[in-house]
């Protein structure tokens, strides 16, 4: 199996999962803000997720002469850090499912803020002690401080930016008002003619609303699967799922820590430690495993107000299946390269890849118009949040130790 052995080479793979990690989160919120149902978006991600998980085991897993290798490791009696990696990919799974509703509540910027923070307060401090303390300290425990100012300014940027919609809404006229019944937006001043498709929506309509504006929100509303986050409703539910999945992704690094190290000796006496790659593999299983059930399940009992759906309705539903295969691959990708950085420079250190809101809130500026038209105290405070997650990953980063 192929190992990173340099702490270079560590870091380099936590830079690309924080830009996949950042990025999978954007895929899915597009699809949902298309109206497709997020049962479906997410069994299609399932199975692209498992698939990154195998190409790894296969790949990295097999190649060179170091040993053991993935496939030799199948047959050890390794039971006990078997079940600590599939148990964080059952909380990983869950944490993830919830963030999906959560996103249409409360944007995609706020969930992922409040969710990467709270993974790095509990789940870096777990992993520090975990690691036997290999990351220096007097640099690591500044970079958590820099979350935890993070996730105030993100709470700050939340309800600036809902002031703010609240207040186009407030001053909505009444030629608005008629657009909300359903009167074509092409007569409204807060409306602009494109030529091209439109990335967020998928329509070839001659007309749209201008992001950032109250017909944006309302057309917003209307079209997406999940309904009552752009009027103000329901802010209350999605922060409580949001805090909800970040207590569960808090969790699964950890897990994943004492699958490959063992630091409770729970294997027999002479079994190798399980490589990364393959309690990477169990870690994905469990995760499919869970996802297939609970997706399935919600196609007939859906929650969220959701409307009913079958596995006949899911498999004829291609619009979108492409951009969730993405996704899928992404995030499964960018799981696996954060446990091949942590593996070699500590997985407290590796924690940095969690300031991912820097990549997602770009995408949820650049393709959906999130804080367009915002006012300037709101900027000021996105600004400063940004700020603090780039020194909370240079400083992570640098807390990076070397494994023995």
């Amino acid at each position: 199996m192929y190992l990173v052995e340099s702490k270079g080479g560590a870091i380099v793979c936590m830079l690309v999962s924080l830009f996949f990690l950042g990025t999978w989160p954007a895929v899915m919120t597009l699809l949902e803000r298309r109206g497709r149902l997020p049962q479906h978006t997410y069994l299609d991600y399932t199975f692209t997720n498992l698939l990154a998980a195998v190409i790894i085991a296969f790949t990295f897993g097999q190649i060179g002469n170091t040993q053991p290798n993935f496939l030799s490791q199948l047959s050890q009696d390794n039971w006990p850090s078997v079940l600590f990696a599939m148990g964080g990919g059952v909380v990983l799974s869950v944490g993830n499912l919830s963030t999906q509703y959560a996103w249409a509540f409360v944007g995609l910027s706020v969930v992922e803020v409040i969710t990467s923070s709270i993974t790095v307060v509990i789940g870096t401090t777990l992993n520090y002690f975990l690691d036997d303390k290999i990351n220096k300290a007097e640099i690591l425990f500044p970079g958590v401080g820099c979350f935890l100012i993070a996730v105030c300014l993100g709470s700050a940027v939340h309800s600036s930016n809902t002031a703010d919609n609240k207040a186009k809404l407030n001053n909505f006229t009444s030629n608005y008002k008629d657009a909300a019944k359903g009167i074509s937006l092409s007569t409204l001043k807060e409306t602009s003619e494109v030529d091209s498709k439109d990335v967020e929506d998928g329509s070839g309509s001659a007309y749209k609303a201008k992001a950032g504006t109250a017909a944006f929100l309302i057309e917003l509303e209307k079209r997406r699967s999940i309904k009552a986050c752009v009027l103000g409703k329901s802010t209350f539910i999605g922060l409580a799922i949001t805090f909800f999945a970040g207590v569960c992704f808090s969790l699964f690094s950890p897990a994943f820590n004492l699958a490959t190290n063992d630091q409770w000796h729970t294997l027999k006496k002479g079994v190798h430690h399980l490589s990364v790659y393959t309690a990477f593999f169990y870690f994905s299983v469990s995760c499919f495993v869970i996802a297939i059930i609970l997706n399935i399940t919600f196609l007939y009992h859906p929650v969220l107000n959701l409307p009913k759906s079958s596995l006949k309705a899911y498999l004829r539903d291609w619009d979108g299946r492409g951009w969730a295969f993405l996704a899928g691959l992404l995030c499964g990708f960018g799981n696996g390269l954060q446990f091949m950085g942590g593996q070699a420079a500590g997985y407290a250190a590796a924690d940095a890849v969690q300031a991912l809101p820097l990549v997602s809130t770009f995408w949820g500026i650049v393709l959906f118009g999130e804080y367009r038209k915002s006012s300037k105290r709101t900027y000021v405070l996105l600004g400063s949040m940004l700020l603090m997650f780039i020194a909370a990953v240079a400083v992570l980063m640098a807390s990076s130790g070397h494994r023995k």
